[in-house]
């Protein structure tokens, strides 16, 4: 299940705590240290303006990743990325909570289109995509990720 990150909450990660009364995963990071104070800094970015900005991926009372808004919304466009624990790779949960990131955006009448990028080798992301009902749209070349693909998700 995705539930909505805070400020609090990333400020819990970062001193390497886990939030509210849930549990980190204990054999791998769900992000890096410099990652988690990215995403923290583009939550309250995006957040300033829109919100929620950024979800917990919970699976059993433990956070097996995260998944965000990753740039201000436009004209009815937001475009999320999402990442998970190494050691809970392949086992459905981001799946499962890009469903449900979809099933609110649909009830937000703020959102009208999702998208996301890929990287060119990441199969098993392009997979969560297209089980997500997401439509390739084209590549591009990412500054700091590379060749990239890019996808939406029309949810009116």
């Amino acid at each position: 299940m995705i539930v909505e990150l805070t400020a609090d909450d990333f400020a819990v990660l970062l001193k390497g705590f886990a939030p509210r009364n849930l549990r980190l995963v204990p054999d791998s990071a769900i992000a890096p240290p410099e990652v988690l104070e990215m995403l923290a800094r583009i939550a309250a970015e995006v957040g300033a303006a829109f919100a929620p900005s950024a979800w917990m991926m919970v699976e059993e009372g433990e956070i097996v990743g995260l998944c965000s808004i990753i740039r201000p919304p436009e004209n009815g466009e937001i475009h999320i990325g999402y990442g998970i624990a190494p050691s809970r790779e392949r086992r459905g949960y981001v799946t499962r909570a890009i469903a449900q990131l979809l099933e609110w955006a649909r009830k937000d009448p703020r959102v009208t289109l999702v998208s996301a990028d890929t990287g060119v080798e990441n199969i098993a992301s392009q997979r969560v995509l297209e089980r997500n009902g997401f439509i390739r749209t084209g590549e591009r070349i990412d500054p700091e990720d590379g060749p990239v693909i890019c996808w939406q998700a029309s949810i009116v």
